[in-house]
């Protein structure tokens, strides 16, 4: 039995969020939920209110944001690292999603603390038979 448009359209979308830093075109996507590009385009929007690229860059613009935020790779490297294949093309975009460039957007983010280890009461370590804990 063949899939509904509906489910095609949620395993395209489960497609692009699971290879959201690979090269993927339209051509792809639409012969993996088996629909024509065409149709795939315009049921993704009316369900998503987007394009599946819209999606895609949405996608990966996220993710940049998390590794801008919590990884002091180069702004380069987090380009690559999503899926962009032209600095220019992630810096501009970037730009018109966030509202800033890549750089100002990592300055701009507080700095992420570090967890301090969890305490554990002696009494405990004693009852437990915990040995061996390190002490900050």
């Amino acid at each position: 039995m063949p899939l509904m448009p509906h489910k095609q359209v949620r395993l395209a979308r489960l497609v692009l969020d699971r290879s959201y830093n690979t090269p993927i075109t339209i051509d792809d996507l639409s012969r993996e939920v088996a629909l024509s590009p065409y149709y795939l385009i315009r049921t993704f929007r009316r369900v998503y209110k987007q394009t599946p690229h819209q999606y895609l860059v949405g996608q990966r613009i996220a993710k940049a944001k998390e590794l801008l935020r919590s990884s002091d790779l180069s702004v380069t490297e987090i380009c690559v690292t999503v899926g962009f294949e032209s600095l220019g093309s992630f810096s501009t975009l970037f730009r018109k999603v966030a509202g800033m460039a890549p750089s100002a957007y990592r300055e701009s983010c507080p700095p992420t603390p570090t967890p301090k280890p969890a305490y554990i009461p002696f009494c405990i370590c004693l009852k437990y038979d915990i040995e061996d804990q390190a002490i900050p």
